[in-house]
């Protein structure tokens, strides 16, 4: 019996292959849409910290196997799963399935607030609840109208001549069905006029741009225009995490990229990302990587 699922996913993990050689990530000539390559499973951050607050966007596993985590949770999903992401978090990365023969592929999509605007306005979409926040990460399941609408996108990078005309519809197609999926409030509510998470994207702004320097939560809460309690309330249920854990993951994740370019060593890394304490930063850092710095440099060496 034929499948349509099944070869939708198939077409899908054969185009984006022909269109990345080598491992890493792939630009491609659809400026919101990119993929990414792994032959190897790897357990990482991404490769650079989150400084600022990106464009919401769709990922696709289209091959393989990940975990993403986002502070205590863990979220896995290949096909047919999707995640979507309203906003930028400090995440943690795990390549589960991916091999030179059968490399683990990544399919990205990214949305600006602009376009979800316009299609909350054009259809009247309103978020169940000004007063509730939503997860800013999510997975959920790949139906086949949302896959044929990527796949359908990502085909046009074989007939270039058809990208102006028709990416931008196939784009708008996409994300009007994950407006309309299980994780639609988390879009919707970033451009929704009193949702918490409009508020709180200032507040994740500033720690993103100033992770290294201590902060007030009364500080914070006022930037997002809340009390106290719920303004931990909100940023809890929007990232996973409170804003200490929050800086501290961000500051791990750049020390640990410093490390790895070779440019710092742990003490120099730990201090230049904000910790006074070199023995805290190596305690905070194995409990994230699960081996002290040295140790875990070490391992990324021996990688073939």
């Amino acid at each position: 019996m034929f499948d349509l699922n099944d070869y939708l996913q198939k077409e899908l993990a054969e185009l984006v292959d022909r269109h990345t050689h080598i491992d890493g990530p792939h630009s491609t000539l659809i400026s919101s849409l990119s993929f990414s390559r792994c032959s190897i499973p790897y357990h990482s951050t991404e490769t650079e910290p989150p400084y600022k607050l990106n464009n919401p966007s769709l990922c696709i596993v289209v091959q393989g196997l990940k975990d993403i985590v986002i502070g205590k949770e863990r979220f896995r999903y290949g096909p047919p799963h999707y995640l979507v992401a309203s906003m930028d978090l400090p995440i943690i990365a795990e390549v589960l399935e991916a091999t030179p023969e059968v490399p683990n592929l990544t399919c990205k999509i990214e949305f600006t607030p602009g376009h979800i605007l316009e299609l909350v306005s054009d259809d009247a979409l309103k978020a169940n609840s000004k007063g509730s926040s939503r997860r800013g990460m999510n997975v959920g399941k790949l139906d086949i109208p949302l896959l044929d609408a990527v796949v359908r996108l990502v085909r046009l990078l074989d007939t270039p001549e058809d990208i102006p005309g028709l990416a931008p519809l196939f784009a708008k197609e996409i994300l009007y069905k994950v407006l309309h999926g299980e994780h639609g409030d988390s879009l919707r509510q970033i451009v929704t006029e009193g949702s918490p998470s409009v508020y709180i994207k200032n507040a994740i702004e500033h720690i993103l741009n100033h992770y290294q320097d201590s902060f007030r939560i009364e500080d914070l809460a006022q930037l997002a225009k809340m009390s106290v309690p719920s303004f931990h309330r909100h940023f809890k249920e929007i990232t996973g995490m409170s804003p200490i854990q929050f800086q501290k993951q961000l500051r791990l994740q750049e020390a640990r990229r410093l490390l790895l370019s070779g440019s710092e060593n742990a003490a120099d890394a730990a201090y230049q990302v904000g910790y006074e304490s070199p023995t805290q930063f190596s305690r905070e850092y194995s409990r994230m990587f699960g081996a002290p710095p040295k140790e875990d440099m070490k391992k990324f060496k021996s990688r073939p």
